[in-house]
């Protein structure tokens, strides 16, 4: 086991890992900003370095600073958490040159599954269903347009890099193309320095479930069921939830098969997560494999009584896992909550925390790295927290939910709680009758609404 592990992120997630590592005895280091040394993950750790401004391209994506970082605390493995460097090929790599353990998949794995193409061509090798779509990157938008007229419109142009929705163009007749085809392209150059492009069947009416994975250093998988991702605003996730309110037995089954046989040809080591859509019909299309722990890990915790952090960490120090398959005993969801102003079209809203009360009772788990007091940055995600609930049921959970989100006050800022409140009374959401574009006919709470209710 590791003696000292060097955690390459920030904020809820940061805090999350310390916990875990605590708990098995290994030693921490916090790497930080100047903008987050009065941060809980500098103050929780054992040992802490600032590794630069503000500005994450100078300080959690600098990547010699991080290197020195465990160079000058002797860590013997990095974790990652989620975005940053968490899915940089290159990191990985100089990890491994260095005998510094990258909590993850080796850089092969990753690159097998990093790249959106490249993951596409493993898995129809794999005989997992994928989207009807260009079989490489487009050379030309001549050829796009060519394949877009074979599979038939509606189409979905998709940045190979890409992710959070950028350089992601819905289109729906051949006279929008080329006007689509040049905005995707400038706009992934910018976010990824990569324009490369590829063309998919747009599926109609979709939701997005994905599937746990967790592989060992040994040949084994397991999957830990599902995930239903389906509420998200301009592709960002909003709500998750386990198990999904579609799914049946059959088609957890079929799709826990397809995740875990798309684990097994890269012989994938670590946690990460096979990504689906699936039409009204319930046929499933894999769409892209996250190889790192994600945000809305604790849904999945919640339900099956499984430390994902810990399993990742014994996995890389070489402990097998016990290749047993986990179904959802109880039913979770997951309410991020973020530094926004929903009145104002979701604008971020940093600033200083005056007042926070967190929600509590049975079944109610929080994790933030906020404080009264604690300023949120303008340079970072505007997630402050996540709010889980657990219950037997889903009708159970709404419940509690509600409950707990009318106990949760933020004052300073403008949060999203006023949403997931008007979410959580919303008939077709509580049904269970929703797909990724839930929000186009969303009622969204008005400022008046607000002054009406608890919060």
């Amino acid at each position: 086991m590791f003696n000292k592990i060097l955690i390459a992120n920030r904020g809820e997630i940061a805090l999350r890992i310390i916990r875990t590592c605590q708990e098995m005895g290994i030693k921490t280091v916090s790497v930080y900003s100047t903008a987050d040394r009065d941060s809980l993950h500098v103050r929780f750790a054992d040992e802490s370095v600032c590794i630069g401004p503000p500005n994450s391209t100078e300080s959690y994506l600098n990547i010699p600073s991080i290197m020195a970082a465990v160079e000058i605390t002797n860590a013997d493995a990095i974790h990652p958490g989620y975005g940053f460097l968490s899915e940089n090929i290159e990191f990985v790599k100089i990890c491994e040159q260095h005998g510094v353990k990258f909590i993850g998949p080796t850089s092969k794995q990753m690159a097998k599954m990093g790249d959106k193409i490249s993951a596409k061509a493993t898995m129809i090798k794999a005989g997992v269903p994928v989207v009807p779509g260009s079989e490489g990157l487009l050379k030309s938008v001549k050829q796009g347009q060519k394949i877009a007229k074979e599979i038939g419109y509606p189409v979905m142009l998709k940045a190979t890099a890409g992710g959070g929705g950028k350089g992601m163009r819905l289109i729906w007749k051949e006279e929008e193309f080329q006007e689509a085809w040049d905005s995707a392209r400038q706009e992934s150059k910018a976010a990824f320095g990569n324009d490369g492009m590829y063309i998919e069947k747009f599926v109609e009416e979709p939701r997005h479930i994905e599937i746990q994975i967790i592989g060992d250093q040994h040949g084994n998988v397991s999957h830990l069921s599902e995930r239903d991702c389906s509420i998200q605003r301009r592709h960002q996730k909003l709500v998750e939830e386990a198990p999904s309110p579609f799914m049946t037995k059959k088609l957890r089954k079929e799709m826990g098969a397809a995740a875990k046989a798309a684990a097994s040809i890269i012989n994938y080591e670590g946690v990460g997560t096979i990504e689906f859509l699936v039409d009204k019909y319930r046929k499933f299309y894999f769409m892209e494999m996250n190889t790192r722990i994600q945000v809305e890990h604790p849904v999945t915790e919640e339900v099956i009584g499984y430390d994902l952090i810990k399993e990742q960490i014994k996995v890389a120090a070489g402990i097998p896992i016990s290749g047993d398959d986990y179904m959802p005993k109880m039913h979770a969801i997951e309410c991020r909550i973020n530094a926004e102003d929903i009145f104002n079209g979701f604008r971020p809203s940093p600033g200083k925390i005056t007042f926070l009360h967190l929600p509590k009772g049975h079944g109610i788990r929080v994790d933030t790295a906020a404080y009264a007091g604690y300023t949120i940055s303008p340079f970072y995600d505007s997630m402050i927290a996540k709010l889980i609930c657990r219950a037997r049921t889903r009708e159970e959970c709404i419940q509690k939910l509600s409950r707990a989100l009318d106990e949760f006050y933020v004052e300073g800022i403008h949060t999203t709680i006023p949403f997931h409140k008007a979410l959580m009374k919303d008939e077709r959401f509580i049904k269970g009758d929703f797909n990724t574009s839930f929000m186009e006919d969303f009622k969204m709470p008005t400022e008046e609404d607000n002054k009406n209710s608890k919060f």
